[in-house]
């Protein structure tokens, strides 16, 4: 008895992974999610799947529908994670080599984004990601959450306003890009009284190392606070190398340890720096490898 064909399907496969992607936060976890989906599909006998009238939308659903699920879950998860949660850091499309990463990335989603969209209920994140996001009309969105589609529109513009606030403060990639090249040169120096103007009144700085490398347990706040903690990091490991790159369309730092990567700094800039991001957590370094 030959295998069933997945057929049509695996076209979506890197549409589905963005889609998992932008609900999940962590490429791993958007693996499962759509793994899961495809095992569901496999399970389908001929006729099942041959009353599929658009695979992709079938699929669609069913991921979404899994990552719904694991929203759940992992609020839990994650408060039980060692020291702060980040989404994870990707490289900008041209510096990957797999497409099935470049598709997770679009001009609308950068690292800010990512980490806003954390604050969000499942219902909201699922409804303004499929909508806002991907184009899915709300009557396929409420398939998904399990509301009706005006509860759906209500809960993506809810979203929607969250995001258009935050896109309003967030400057221009190119003044972006100048903000963090200079934050780097002032690193450089050591000499705090260069970094201290770069840095927001309300900045603070997060540090993702789950628990598996050293990394701050707690929201650094403050410009003082913060400048000292980067130039500490800087000093305490004179193997460390930092250069500027392309992080989710935007610019952000690469650190090195020798030949390895270490980490991966993402920033929220407005007039000056608001948020630093850092990436530690080897396991959500895989892309930068």
């Amino acid at each position: 008895m030959s295998e069933p064909s997945l057929g049509p399907a695996l076209e979506e496969r890197e549409r589905l992974l963005a889609t998992a992607f932008r609900l999940l936060g962590t490429r791993a976890d958007a693996e499962d999610a759509v793994q899961e989906a495809y095992a569901r599909w496999y399970r389908l006998d001929d006729a099942e799947r041959a009353a599929v009238r658009r695979p992709g939308a079938w699929l669609t659903t069913v991921v979404s529908r899994v990552c719904l699920d694991q929203l759940g879950s992992a609020r839990a998860r994650r408060e039980r994670y060692v020291g702060p949660w980040l989404p994870e850091p990707l490289p900008d499309p041209d510096a990957l080599s797999d497409p099935a990463d470049r598709v997770t990335l679009d001009d609308q989603v950068t690292s800010a984004v990512m980490v806003l969209l954390e604050s969000l209920t499942p219902a909201e994140r699922v409804s303004f990601v499929l909508h806002d996001v991907f184009g899915l009309p709300f009557d396929e969105v409420a398939a998904v959450v399990g509301r009706s589609p005006q509860a759906c529109r209500k809960l993506a513009s809810a979203a929607r306003a969250d995001l258009r606030e935050r896109r309003r403060r967030e400057a221009a990639a190119r003044d972006h890009d100048a903000v963090v090249r200079s934050f780097l040169a002032a690193c450089a120096t050591g000499d705090i009284a260069q970094l201290l103007p770069l840095l927001d009144p309300d900045v603070s700085l997060a540090s993702d190392g789950g628990g598996i490398v050293r990394a701050a347990r707690n929201v650094v706040r403050g410009p003082d606070h913060v400048a000292r903690f980067l130039l500490g990091l800087a000093a305490k490991d004179a193997d460390l190398t930092f250069e500027p790159v392309g992080v989710e369309g935007r610019t952000g730092v690469l650190v090195r340890r020798g030949s390895e990567v270490a980490g991966v700094v993402a920033f929220d800039v407005r007039e000056v720096i608001h948020d630093v991001w850092i990436t530690v957590n080897p396991e959500k370094l895989g892309a930068w490898a």
